[in-house]
């Protein structure tokens, strides 16, 4: 049977899709500030900040983010390619450790030992049934992938250096 455009192009997809990893620095923790209640009855003015935050801006931001992830994340399940994205993040941090313009030594610091704690987690995947980014329970670790990921790359660096015209370099495995 000839596949069809769909297929085809799903097929060519695949290809592109081989390995997405998504660092991503941390998102504040979601707190909830007011509820559909509360919002319901905002005008212009409380929508562009209520109680020191800024319902709309944070409403467009999040849910750029949330998006992009659950559509990767449906995107690599349909291919069943979802060992090849990764993305790692903490959205649980709060305060300062949310903030990516506080440079000083201590910060550092302290995002130092968060990006460490990171690696021991284990890989987390949006459920796509209630959209929530969850834990696996493969045993894989966050380092563990990402050290999967750099053998990927690095194999599939020096199979495109064995295959280039301008390299002599022959691949060492």
């Amino acid at each position: 049977m000839k596949p069809t455009k769909v297929e085809d192009e799903i097929s060519k997809s695949s290809l592109i899709l081989s390995l997405i990893g998504k660092l991503v620095t941390g998102t504040a923790k979601n707190e909830e500030k007011f509820n559909a209640q509360t919002a319901a009855k905002w005008g212009l003015l409380d929508w562009l900040t209520y109680n020191g935050s800024t319902p709309l801006t944070d409403v467009f931001t999040q849910s750029s983010a949330d998006m992009v992830d659950f559509h990767l994340s449906a995107v690599t399940q349909a291919l069943h390619s979802e060992d090849n994205y990764l993305r790692i993040q903490d959205d649980t941090l709060s305060g300062t450790d949310s903030s990516v313009d506080i440079a000083t030594k201590e910060n550092l610091q302290k995002l130092s030992e968060i990006g460490e704690n990171l690696l021991k987690k284990s890989v987390s995947r949006v459920n796509l049934e209630n959209g929530l980014f969850e834990p696996l329970t493969n045993g894989e670790t966050n380092q563990h992938a990402l050290t999967r990921f750099a053998k990927i790359l690095s194999q599939e660096r020096r199979l495109r250096q064995m295959r280039s015209p301008h390299t002599n370099k022959k691949p060492v495995f």
